[in-house]
């Protein structure tokens, strides 16, 4: 099985080159790395070009954002498992091999996915991601526990359901993982394959808020109800909102 993995990325070259390392040291795997920057003018063109003799495909030129670049690499990748690792993140050794060993070996699952730390802009530990078995009764209702940055899904349930929504902000990849869930099982592993990186760019530290309301957009589109889980989750985390994004400024800075 081929691994194709796409990075999407934007004036990050204070991390780009951990990025890149953390895929390309991947043992195991056969592997088609995809880079689509987006006209940054940070120093990252030049990173980029040093790997260029092992990179599958890049590009950089002007997009419409983070949604766009992924459909663009995907659009060009080959492989039969598909992820995408965003430009500050990590994928941890051995990850991409255990992953598709247990894909090759469990041909009804569609994606699987294991843990992820958070990380601060040092490299540094600093919490875990809630990371939990899901379904797609359980999604629709709210519950994701998927970490992005540790998920590997099939090649041929993407050509049925993708790509992404261009017009999401933050709940791209929820929205795929509902439409994926729709077809084959989600399978999450209890290991450790990723590291999501933490700092004050990172659009779960400032744009949150907009995240739920994307989801409700995905819950309306296939039909879903006011008077769902869903729903009531949305009008509780808009009350303790100002909680929830103390505490993870709170993790951050002590990171500092």
């Amino acid at each position: 099985m081929r691994l194709s993995v796409v990075t999407p990325s934007y004036n990050q070259a204070r991390f780009l080159r951990q990025t890149i390392e953390s895929v390309l040291s991947q043992q195991g795997v056969e592997l088609e790395y995809i880079i689509i920057d987006g006209g940054s003018t940070d120093g990252s063109v030049e990173i980029i070009r040093e790997y260029a003799p092992r990179l599958a495909y890049w590009v950089s030129e002007k997009d419409k954002g983070q949604t766009e670049a992924i459909n663009k690499g995907f659009a060009r990748a080959s492989g039969d498992v598909l992820a995408w690792l965003n430009s500050d993140d990590i994928l941890l050794p051995g990850a991409a091999a255990e992953a598709l060993d247990y894909l090759q070996a469990h041909p009804e699952v569609g994606m699987v996915y294991g843990d992820c730390t958070y990380i601060d802009e040092n490299g540094r530990t600093i919490g875990r991601f809630p990371a939990a078995q899901t379904d797609y009764r359980k999604l629709r209702r709210g519950y994701v526990h998927i970490p992005q940055q540790a998920s590997f899904f099939r090649a041929t349930l993407w050509r049925k359901v993708g790509p992404l929504d261009d017009s999401f902000y933050f709940a791209m990849d929820y929205d795929l993982w509902v439409r994926l869930a729709r077809l084959a099982p989600l399978v999450y592993l209890p290991r450790l394959w990723a590291s999501f990186r933490l700092h004050s760019d990172t659009k779960t530290i400032s744009a949150d808020d907009r995240c739920w309301p994307e989801m409700l957009k995905v819950h309306y589109r296939d039909g879903g109800s006011f008077f769902s889980w869903i729903v009531a989750k949305y009008y509780i985390r808009k009350v303790v909102a100002p909680y929830i994004r103390w505490k993870r400024r709170r993790l951050f800075d002590r990171s500092g």
